[in-house]
């Protein structure tokens, strides 16, 4: 059955792709005189659908979808389409410059949006994680194939090269082309192979990132070299230090103006997709800058990517938006005329293909020693540098950007680019069975099994994955309440907050300072939140005169993980107020509202907090668990887990006493002492039967010391805001401060 599918499937594609050459048949006298958008639809057809088939088929044999795309402008070009059917070829692809310039077009954008996708995935925290070990692999791997490379454009003979009056530039980008290692194509494989989270994994991808970055830097400055025609120390002077202040402005004063822009496109524009516009422009200006200063504008790409992923409010949605975007048409397309640029008959030449091979071994075996020695000066040991030297031997996507730029700018030729072609082709194949071989290899430490599985446990909670919190308070103890929990909670992780107030303005300023007061407070990030980005919390104020779900629902729209509620009054006798449920309902997703009694409805923010949280082992209650856990450590205060359970006969027919129990309540107890003890908090537990839960919770609080409630709760259907009975009759009954966190 599925080979039928897969029969009618080629079918369906071969009609597809014979198609736009029927059609274009009637088109070719007009196109034969100038340019045809008829032809240019027909090109971008089957590059994407060519390069889908093919990246799927690469992709089911273990190999990246790249690799598919790349062979399909191969099978497309001159070296399969004009052999077998040399007058299709020409129809789909003719030689008419106005007709080449509307795909190059596309091509060229496909290049800036390619290096903007790559430093996206640029993790600087990766990087300051691995150091010096991934410092010294990517050096030693970039200097030694660099090396070998120089050496291998010096022997070249002069009817190989373009320009033989400017060896120099040929050798430079040949160097350049063997030394860099593909970071998109490692990362897939690492991912694909479940090794990203290893330590050697992401050395590996660490190294990969080090490694992309110096050659993109060192691409632009030999790019300004070529630009100028003659190489002096001028030239050079300018590109090195055109460079250098590039960078140092952008990762200084570029960070924040990036962060700004998206922000403010996102929080003030209305129209459709306004973050995606501005992560476009900013790529383009930062790419006109670059070319501005006598670099490539690859290099504007490529940093505008990293400052665009560590903006703190890309949310995961206008991530995937952009990915699609560029995935599912710019990379097809460019891939695809990097292989029609290739002509691989003239691998028919003994010497040209006598030189390929050697290319491909001197490629490999320099980035392999080069790598292997980083690794050792690094300290790792001889089956981690076996797979490192594997693993930084993927060039793939970064080769191909490398010879396209050399052939457009006449420092390669056509020869030479379909040598380099063909090595990155080779090279990148080779390395997903010989990285698994190596890998499975590497034998698991002790201190690395602990960290991974904190972070398996950590993946799947509820605070480590808010991105940004949107807090609607007034000027109440509630309202001053709510705003210092979500203050404490902000800083804990350093997550985005703004602060919608229905207060009047000259008090507005309160609860502003509460949440700024309340973060500067918070603890130190233990290792369980070590990725916490560093520096102040970002906090935005909306002062508001309209009716306040409204402006909640106005907000909301622009991407919020959590709503903290903080007005009041919140309840009337066991009920919210119907204020209060209409913000909550206003709201798409987590929200939690804070009720201030006790202690904390007189000024000054008092003790640190004593939490009590029931647990019942369900999600919501893990949520109002992690809540309690990541207040209690900001606040250096403490939590006690409070398990209800049903009464039940044992299997002897006798009832259990109230303080004995079972193993499900002891796992599910044991669930929460484990995290706490990954976010550095004590946790005391305690146990209660043969009693309803509103009771043995309210008991609780009235005998203890503590002087907040952490309820993890869930809506039920019906009019209003309900969570239950039991939270009802906590609502309306307690006398110590209450949180509600509703999943």
């Amino acid at each position: 059955m599925a080979k039928r599918h897969w029969g009618e499937a080629l079918l369906c594609a071969g009609l597809l792709i014979a198609l736009p050459g029927a059609v274009l048949a009637q088109t070719a006298p007009a196109a034969s005189h100038g340019h045809s958008e008829a032809v240019f639809v027909a090109q971008i057809i089957l590059l994407l659908l060519c390069g889908r088939l093919l990246g799927e088929g690469m992709q089911r044999i273990g190999q990246p979808a790249i690799m598919g795309q790349l062979l399909a402008g191969v099978v497309l070009g001159p070296s399969v389409l004009g052999v077998l059917w040399p007058a299709a070829e020409r129809t789909l692809f003719p030689a008419i410059p106005e007709q080449k310039a509307m795909i190059d077009a596309v091509s060229q954008l496909g290049i800036l949006m390619l290096l903007l996708l790559t430093g996206m995935e640029t993790d600087l925290a990766l990087v300051r994680r691995t150091g010096k070990a991934a410092l010294s692999v990517s050096l030693a791997g970039i200097a030694v194939p660099f090396l070998c490379g120089i050496a291998l454009g010096e022997a070249l003979p002069d009817s190989m090269l373009p320009h033989p009056d400017q060896r120099l530039v040929t050798t430079l980008f040949i160097g350049t082309a063997l030394a860099i290692a593909s970071v998109k194509i490692v990362a897939l494989t690492i991912r694909e192979l479940d090794f990203l989270r290893r330590t050697i994994g992401q050395l590996i991808v660490t190294a990969a990132i080090v490694d992309d970055t110096i050659g993109w830097i060192l691409l632009s400055i030999i790019l300004g070299l070529a630009g100028h025609g003659t190489i002096d120390l001028a030239s050079i002077g300018q590109s090195v230090l055109g460079t250098l202040l590039f960078l140092a402005v952008s990762f200084t004063i570029g960070r924040r103006v990036v962060a700004l822009l998206i922000r403010w496109a996102n929080d003030n524009l209305v129209s459709d997709l306004p973050v995606i516009t501005t992560i476009l422009i900013v790529m383009g200006v930062m790419a006109l800058i670059t070319n501005a200063i006598g670099v490539h504008t690859v290099l504007g790409a490529f940093v505008a990517g990293i400052l665009v992923g560590q903006s703190p409010i890309l949310t995961r949605h206008i991530d995937e938006q952009l990915r699609g975007l560029i995935v599912g048409l710019f990379m097809p397309v460019f891939f695809g005329m990097a292989g029609l640029q290739a002509n691989l008959a003239v691998l028919g030449d003994p010497m040209i293909f006598g030189m390929s091979v050697l290319l491909i071994l001197i490629a490999s075996l320099g980035k392999f020693s080069g790598a292997f020695l980083g690794g050792t000066i690094g300290g790792l040991n001889w089956r981690e540098c076996l797979a490192l030297g594997w693993g930084m031997n993927a060039r793939g996507s970064t080769e191909v950007v490398v010879a396209t730029i050399g052939l457009s700018m006449g420092a390669l030729s056509q020869t030479l680019f379909t040598m380099i072609l063909v090595m990155a082709v080779v090279t990148t194949m080779a390395m997903p069975p010989m990285l698994r071989w190596s890998l499975a290899r590497v034998p698991l430490r002790e201190d690395e099994e602990v960290r991974l599985k904190r972070e398996a446990f950590e993946a799947e909670g509820f605070v480590p994955n808010i991105e940004r919190l949107l807090v609607m308070v007034d000027d109440s103890p509630s309202g001053h309440f709510a705003s210092r929990l979500a203050g404490l909670l902000a800083g804990s992780r350093r997550i985005p907050t703004t602060i919608l107030e229905a207060a009047p303005r000259t008090r507005q300023r309160r609860n502003a300072e509460a949440v700024a007061k309340a973060t500067a407070s918070t603890a130190a990030p233990d290792t369980a939140e070590a990725d916490a980005p560093a520096g102040p919390v970002d906090i935005t104020t909306r002062p508001q005169s309209d009716v306040v779900e409204e402006a909640v629902a106005r907000e909301a729209r622009k991407g919020y993980d959590l709503l903290f509620i903080g007005v009041e009054p919140a309840a009337q006798e066991d009920a919210f107020d119907d204020k209060v449920a209409r913000i909550a309902g206003e709201f798409k997703g987590a929200f939690a509202i804070a009720a201030a009694r006790g202690s904390h409805r007189r000024p000054g923010i008092g003790r640190a907090l004593e939490i009590l949280v029931p647990v019942t082992g369900n999600l919501y209650s893990r949520r109002g668990a992690e809540v309690a856990l990541a207040l209690a450590r900001a606040d250096h205060g403490s939590v006690t887990a409070l398990y209800v359970a049903q009464q039940r006969r044992s299997w002897h027919r006798r009832v259990p006493t109230p303080w004995t129990i079972g193993a499900d309540e002891e796992a599910i107890l044991r669930e929460i002492v484990e995290l706490g003890d990954r976010s550095g908090v004590p946790v005391r537990t305690a146990v209660r039967r043969a009693i309803a839960p509103e009771e043995a919770i309210l008991r609780r609080l009235h005998n203890g010391s503590y002087n907040l409630l952490v309820m993890g709760v869930s809506p039920r259907p019906g009019e209003g805001l309900s969570f239950g009975h039991a939270a009802a009759a906590v609502l309306e009954r307690s006398e110590r401060s209450l949180l509600f966190v509703s999943s």
